[in-house]
């Protein structure tokens, strides 16, 4: 019996779909165990039991792949926080001041969880001026649906798109900054990430829901 000519690229494509998927584990790995330095074309192949020539073949060369595995990583980063943070999930709350703490507690944990990754293209974007522009840009998503999710809450600021932009800035300052440079910097205090959750949440809810004085 011959093989269906419809199943056999359906087959291609999942088997393109899997080893996509394979490579990007193995690069965010070897990012997170050793940093730039480690994420080498021979390594990756390596760790995802593939041969060099493809990934070349695929991504060019070392940055078309560190690019590529930025990209999945950070498309995946914002998913996960649009999914934690949806206007449908948030919109049930009804108390103005548990969405906002929603909203901002997932951002927070969305980057904890990823903390050593984060950390690697955080600090080579510094350096890198691709990787800071694929930053940027889902940096920038990232602030836009934040304001849209929070678009029907009672903001007490008279600019409530500048306050909904200060707020995110505030909160993706906070945590980019821990995320970089640890808990320690310019304290000897100790700020757990439930505790800096806490925190931002009090202040954004703060921010965000209590009339400025003057208004």
């Amino acid at each position: 019996m011959t093989e269906s000519p419809t199943r056999r690229p359906a087959a291609l494509r999942e088997g393109s779909r899997r080893s996509q998927q394979d490579l990007m584990q193995a690069g965010y790995a070897l990012l997170e165990e050793g940093g730039v330095d480690a994420l080498t074309v021979a390594a990756v192949a390596e760790r995802a039991g593939m041969a060099v020539g493809s990934i070349y073949r695929r991504f060019g060369d070392k940055e078309g792949l560190l690019l590529a595995i930025q990209r999945a990583f950070t498309d995946n980063l914002q998913a996960e926080i649009m999914e934690h943070m949806s206007p449908e999930r948030l919109r049930i709350l009804r108390d103005p001041a548990v969405t906002v703490a929603e909203a901002v507690g997932a951002v927070t944990d969305a980057f904890q969880a990823h903390e050593a990754l984060l950390r690697v293209f955080l600090l080579l974007g510094t350096r890198h001026e691709a990787v800071r522009i694929e930053g940027s840009r889902v940096s920038i998503e990232g602030n836009r649906h934040f304001a849209e999710t929070l678009r029907h809450t009672p903001i007490a600021h008279a600019d409530s798109e500048a306050a909904l932009d200060f707020a995110y800035r505030l909160i993706y300052a906070s945590i980019a900054h821990r995320v970089t440079q640890g808990e320690f910097l310019e304290s000897d205090r100790p700020l757990p990430w439930n505790e800096l959750r806490s925190h931002l949440q009090t202040a954004v809810v703060s921010y965000l829901l209590d009339a400025p004085e003057g208004s």
